[in-house]
């Protein structure tokens, strides 16, 4: 898989977290897990395009350091929406 591939498919992502995002509960629970889970899943996006132009290999290492602590904080809430069924449509 190539830079270019990645970068979509991480914007892609970060897309469908915020359309799950916005269809949470309109609740105080539903409103944190809304603004953690569009602020960590685009960070992974842009984090990984700012790995591709790193000036340096530890710019590079410290951006995809980010990519993958965001991306696992996204997994933490997408997973906690699925225990709390905080989904409306479900």
């Amino acid at each position: 898989m190539d830079s270019n591939e990645i970068k979509e498919r991480s914007k892609e992502f970060a897309h469908r977290c915020v359309k799950l995002a916005v269809a949470l509960p309109d609740t105080n629970l539903g409103a944190h897990v809304r603004k953690q889970l569009i602020r960590c899943s685009t960070s992974v996006a842009a984090n990984y395009r700012a790995s591709v132009l790193a000036m340096s290999k530890a710019a590079f290492i410290s951006k995809l350091s980010v990519v993958i602590e965001e991306s696992d904080e996204s997994e933490f809430w997408l997973q906690f929406i699925i225990d709390e069924k905080l989904r409306i449509d479900d």
